[in-house]
Protein backbone atom coordinates (compact mmCIF):
# COMPACT_ATOMS: atom_id res chain seq x y z
CA UNK A 1 0.00 0.00 0.00
CA UNK A 2 1.68 3.28 -1.62
CA UNK A 3 1.36 5.92 2.12
CA UNK A 4 2.17 9.60 1.79
CA UNK A 5 5.47 10.65 4.16
CA UNK A 6 6.02 14.63 4.69
CA UNK A 7 9.63 15.11 5.12
CA UNK A 8 10.90 18.64 6.07
CA UNK A 9 14.79 19.60 4.74
CA UNK A 10 14.08 17.09 1.79
CA UNK A 11 16.45 18.86 -0.62
CA UNK A 12 19.69 18.11 0.70
CA UNK A 13 21.28 15.68 3.34
CA UNK A 14 19.58 13.46 5.65
CA UNK A 15 16.20 14.19 4.37
CA UNK A 16 16.85 13.84 0.46
CA UNK A 17 17.99 10.72 1.36
CA UNK A 18 15.32 9.86 3.26
CA UNK A 19 13.26 10.89 0.14
CA UNK A 20 14.75 8.64 -2.05
CA UNK A 21 14.47 5.46 -0.24
CA UNK A 22 10.85 6.28 -0.20
CA UNK A 23 10.42 6.66 -3.28
CA UNK A 24 12.60 3.95 -4.35
CA UNK A 25 10.31 1.83 -2.38
CA UNK A 26 7.09 3.27 -4.24
CA UNK A 27 5.91 5.36 -1.56
CA UNK A 28 4.64 9.32 -2.28
CA UNK A 29 7.24 12.10 -0.66
CA UNK A 30 5.63 15.54 -0.25
CA UNK A 31 8.45 17.48 0.44
CA UNK A 32 9.51 21.02 2.54
CA UNK A 33 12.40 23.16 1.99
CA UNK A 34 13.99 26.45 1.20
CA UNK A 35 13.76 25.61 -2.61
CA UNK A 36 13.58 22.49 -4.99
CA UNK A 37 10.94 20.63 -2.86
CA UNK A 38 7.02 19.97 -3.72
CA UNK A 39 6.31 22.89 -0.75
CA UNK A 40 8.93 25.55 -0.56
CA UNK A 41 8.84 27.23 2.94
CA UNK A 42 10.88 28.49 5.59
CA UNK A 43 10.63 26.89 8.81
CA UNK A 44 12.08 29.71 11.20
CA UNK A 45 9.17 31.83 12.04
CA UNK A 46 5.78 30.89 12.53
CA UNK A 47 4.06 32.42 9.72
CA UNK A 48 6.10 29.97 7.77
CA UNK A 49 5.48 27.26 9.43
CA UNK A 50 1.91 27.04 9.39
CA UNK A 51 2.02 27.94 5.70
CA UNK A 52 4.70 24.75 4.87
CA UNK A 53 1.55 22.85 7.24
CA UNK A 54 -1.45 24.10 4.77
CA UNK A 55 0.49 23.41 1.90
CA UNK A 56 1.56 19.82 2.64
CA UNK A 57 -1.54 18.84 4.17
CA UNK A 58 -3.58 20.47 0.75
CA UNK A 59 -1.29 18.24 -1.34
CA UNK A 60 -1.55 15.13 0.62
CA UNK A 61 -5.61 16.10 0.36
CA UNK A 62 -6.11 15.99 3.99
CA UNK A 63 -4.60 12.77 4.48
CA UNK A 64 -0.78 12.04 6.30
CA UNK A 65 0.78 8.71 6.79
CA UNK A 66 3.86 9.64 8.50
CA UNK A 67 6.10 13.14 8.92
CA UNK A 68 10.02 12.84 9.01
CA UNK A 69 11.63 15.89 10.34
CA UNK A 70 15.03 16.37 9.30
CA UNK A 71 15.17 20.32 8.06
CA UNK A 72 17.97 21.77 10.75
CA UNK A 73 20.96 23.94 10.81
CA UNK A 74 23.95 23.82 12.96
CA UNK A 75 24.99 27.97 12.69
CA UNK A 76 26.44 29.29 16.35
CA UNK A 77 23.01 31.41 15.99
CA UNK A 78 19.58 32.13 17.76
CA UNK A 79 17.84 31.05 14.46
CA UNK A 80 18.98 27.75 14.97
CA UNK A 81 16.50 27.14 18.14
CA UNK A 82 13.85 28.31 15.68
CA UNK A 83 14.29 25.67 13.24
CA UNK A 84 15.58 23.02 14.75
CA UNK A 85 13.05 23.40 17.89
CA UNK A 86 9.94 25.24 16.97
CA UNK A 87 10.47 24.70 13.47
CA UNK A 88 9.56 20.67 14.18
CA UNK A 89 7.81 20.69 16.89
CA UNK A 90 5.14 23.68 15.69
CA UNK A 91 4.82 21.83 12.06
CA UNK A 92 4.36 18.69 13.48
CA UNK A 93 1.48 20.00 15.76
CA UNK A 94 -0.16 21.48 12.57
CA UNK A 95 -0.05 18.36 10.54
CA UNK A 96 -1.59 16.05 13.79
CA UNK A 97 -5.26 16.32 11.82
CA UNK A 98 -4.03 14.95 9.21
CA UNK A 99 -1.58 11.87 10.37
CA UNK A 100 -5.14 11.01 12.87
CA UNK A 101 -6.68 10.46 9.09
CA UNK A 102 -4.06 7.67 7.99
CA UNK A 103 -4.43 3.96 9.39
CA UNK A 104 -1.24 3.45 10.67
CA UNK A 105 0.09 7.57 11.36
CA UNK A 106 3.39 7.94 12.51
CA UNK A 107 6.16 10.82 13.21
CA UNK A 108 10.12 10.55 13.74
CA UNK A 109 12.06 13.87 14.06
CA UNK A 110 16.38 14.06 13.70
CA UNK A 111 18.10 15.20 17.01
CA UNK A 112 21.87 14.58 17.52
CA UNK A 113 24.55 12.95 19.40
CA UNK A 114 24.95 16.79 20.53
CA UNK A 115 22.07 16.40 22.61
CA UNK A 116 23.99 14.58 24.81
CA UNK A 117 26.84 17.72 25.13
CA UNK A 118 26.60 21.08 26.62
CA UNK A 119 23.76 22.99 26.51
CA UNK A 120 22.26 26.32 28.06
CA UNK A 121 19.80 24.95 30.88
CA UNK A 122 17.79 28.60 30.42
CA UNK A 123 17.39 28.18 26.49
CA UNK A 124 16.28 24.63 26.99
CA UNK A 125 13.75 25.33 29.44
CA UNK A 126 12.45 28.47 27.10
CA UNK A 127 12.00 26.26 24.19
CA UNK A 128 10.34 23.01 26.41
CA UNK A 129 7.90 26.33 27.44
CA UNK A 130 7.19 27.52 24.13
CA UNK A 131 8.55 30.77 24.33
CA UNK A 132 10.23 31.53 21.29
CA UNK A 133 10.99 34.88 21.88
CA UNK A 134 12.78 34.43 25.22
CA UNK A 135 14.44 31.57 23.71
CA UNK A 136 15.83 33.34 20.62
CA UNK A 137 17.11 36.65 23.01
CA UNK A 138 18.88 34.17 25.08
CA UNK A 139 20.18 32.45 21.74
CA UNK A 140 21.59 35.71 20.84
CA UNK A 141 23.21 36.32 23.85
CA UNK A 142 24.86 33.12 23.86
CA UNK A 143 26.24 33.74 20.07
CA UNK A 144 27.50 36.90 21.44
CA UNK A 145 30.49 34.83 22.74
CA UNK A 146 32.44 32.22 20.54
CA UNK A 147 32.51 29.91 23.09
CA UNK A 148 28.95 29.54 23.97
CA UNK A 149 27.74 30.17 20.57
CA UNK A 150 27.62 26.30 19.62
CA UNK A 151 24.98 25.88 22.50
CA UNK A 152 22.52 27.03 20.43
CA UNK A 153 22.59 23.73 18.65
CA UNK A 154 22.80 21.40 21.28
CA UNK A 155 20.42 23.12 23.15
CA UNK A 156 17.63 22.69 20.73
CA UNK A 157 18.35 19.00 20.24
CA UNK A 158 18.56 18.29 23.60
CA UNK A 159 15.42 20.18 23.49
CA UNK A 160 13.48 18.51 20.99
CA UNK A 161 14.64 15.45 22.30
CA UNK A 162 13.02 15.94 25.96
CA UNK A 163 10.32 17.28 23.93
CA UNK A 164 9.42 14.14 21.99
CA UNK A 165 9.67 12.15 25.11
CA UNK A 166 7.68 14.27 26.43
CA UNK A 167 4.89 14.40 23.81
CA UNK A 168 5.32 11.04 22.67
CA UNK A 169 3.22 9.55 25.62
CA UNK A 170 1.02 12.20 25.79
CA UNK A 171 -3.00 11.98 24.67
CA UNK A 172 -2.16 13.55 21.74
CA UNK A 173 0.32 11.15 20.75
CA UNK A 174 0.12 7.75 22.24
CA UNK A 175 -3.42 8.56 22.47
CA UNK A 176 -3.70 8.90 18.52
CA UNK A 177 -1.86 5.56 17.95
CA UNK A 178 1.03 8.05 16.65
CA UNK A 179 4.30 6.11 17.38
CA UNK A 180 6.53 9.42 17.88
CA UNK A 181 10.63 9.42 17.91
CA UNK A 182 13.90 10.66 17.17
CA UNK A 183 17.10 9.90 15.87
CA UNK A 184 20.32 11.25 16.82
CA UNK A 185 23.37 10.51 14.28
CA UNK A 186 26.86 11.43 15.06
CA UNK A 187 28.88 12.94 12.57
CA UNK A 188 27.33 12.38 8.88
CA UNK A 189 28.46 13.77 5.96
CA UNK A 190 26.29 16.19 4.32
CA UNK A 191 26.67 19.51 2.75
CA UNK A 192 26.06 21.15 6.61
CA UNK A 193 29.51 19.50 7.86
CA UNK A 194 31.50 19.42 4.78
CA UNK A 195 33.38 22.59 5.66
CA UNK A 196 34.10 21.53 9.06
CA UNK A 197 35.56 18.57 7.55
CA UNK A 198 37.47 19.56 5.04
CA UNK A 199 40.72 20.25 6.88
CA UNK A 200 42.62 18.16 8.98
CA UNK A 201 42.10 20.34 11.87
CA UNK A 202 38.62 20.61 11.40
CA UNK A 203 37.77 16.88 11.54
CA UNK A 204 40.54 16.47 14.25
CA UNK A 205 38.00 19.00 16.39
CA UNK A 206 34.99 17.15 15.34
CA UNK A 207 36.36 13.76 15.92
CA UNK A 208 37.02 14.74 19.39
CA UNK A 209 34.06 16.00 20.37
CA UNK A 210 32.13 12.90 18.31
CA UNK A 211 33.90 9.86 18.25
CA UNK A 212 33.09 6.95 16.00
CA UNK A 213 34.75 3.38 16.38
CA UNK A 214 32.44 2.10 14.26
CA UNK A 215 33.42 3.12 11.02
CA UNK A 216 33.68 6.60 11.19
CA UNK A 217 31.75 9.60 9.73
CA UNK A 218 28.49 8.16 8.42
CA UNK A 219 26.31 8.92 5.50
CA UNK A 220 22.92 10.05 5.19
CA UNK A 221 21.55 7.06 3.67
CA UNK A 222 22.65 5.41 7.19
CA UNK A 223 19.96 7.47 9.33
CA UNK A 224 17.75 7.33 6.24
CA UNK A 225 16.99 3.81 7.00
CA UNK A 226 16.41 4.24 10.57
CA UNK A 227 13.87 6.77 9.79
CA UNK A 228 11.99 4.70 7.31
CA UNK A 229 11.51 2.25 9.66
CA UNK A 230 10.69 4.27 12.39
CA UNK A 231 8.03 5.79 10.52
CA UNK A 232 6.39 2.11 8.37
CA UNK A 233 3.47 0.20 10.00
CA UNK A 234 6.37 -2.07 11.08
CA UNK A 235 6.90 0.15 14.18
CA UNK A 236 3.94 -0.31 16.61
CA UNK A 237 5.06 0.45 19.86
CA UNK A 238 8.12 2.44 19.96
CA UNK A 239 7.47 5.62 21.59
CA UNK A 240 9.65 8.34 23.10
CA UNK A 241 12.92 7.13 21.95
CA UNK A 242 15.83 9.41 20.43
CA UNK A 243 17.94 6.47 18.68
CA UNK A 244 22.09 7.01 18.77
CA UNK A 245 22.97 5.94 15.36
CA UNK A 246 26.43 7.59 15.87
CA UNK A 247 28.71 5.20 15.37
CA UNK A 248 29.43 4.76 19.38
CA UNK A 249 29.77 7.67 20.18
CA UNK A 250 27.24 7.64 22.70
CA UNK A 251 28.68 4.54 24.20
CA UNK A 252 32.17 6.00 24.37
CA UNK A 253 30.68 9.28 26.04
CA UNK A 254 28.65 8.04 28.46
CA UNK A 255 29.71 4.64 29.41
CA UNK A 256 28.17 1.36 30.00
CA UNK A 257 25.96 2.31 32.95
CA UNK A 258 22.87 4.68 32.01
CA UNK A 259 20.44 3.00 34.56
CA UNK A 260 22.25 3.99 37.96
CA UNK A 261 19.15 6.26 38.34
CA UNK A 262 17.05 4.09 39.45
CA UNK A 263 19.20 2.39 41.71
CA UNK A 264 18.35 2.87 45.31
CA UNK A 265 21.17 3.68 47.46
CA UNK A 266 23.10 1.40 49.22
CA UNK A 267 22.30 1.53 53.00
Amino acid sequence: MTRTYVITGAASGIGAATAAQLREEGQRVIGIDLAGTEVEGDLSHPAGRAEAARAATDLAGGRIDAVIACAGISAPIATTMAINYFGVVELLEALLPALRASDAPRAAVVSSMASLQPVSAPLVDAALAGDEQRALALGDELAEDPSTGFRNYSSSKRALSRWVRRASVSEAWAGSGIPLNAVAPGTVVTPMTRDLLATPEGAAHVDAAVPMPLNHHQPPASIAALLVWLTSPANTHMAGQTIYCDGGADAVLRGDDVWSWADSPVA
